[in-house]
């Protein structure tokens, strides 16, 4: 798990599962310090990952491109 932090959001390397197997990469968002459960944003959604392993890696690679965080926890690239 890779994670990147901005000024009011963290941002880290994630997965959600697939229906019918499989795993997309996806990177979750969260108010630093803040409640409640993170948002997980899927990338490369055209994509599925056999493994959780995979899933992740190619999450922690879109996150080296991530530029920052909206006020709703979504991704700017």
């Amino acid at each position: 798990m890779a994670r990147k932090a901005f000024e009011t959001f963290e941002a880290v390397s994630a997965l959600v599962p697939r229906e019918g197997g499989g795993y997309y990469a996806a990177i979750a968002t969260k108010t630093i310090g803040g409640p409640g459960a993170p948002r997980f944003n899927k990338v490369l959604e055209e994509q599925t990952f056999e493994t959780a392993a995979k899933a992740d890696e190619a999450a922690a690679v879109q996150l080296t491109h991530l530029k920052g965080v909206d006020a709703e926890g979504g991704l700017v690239w």
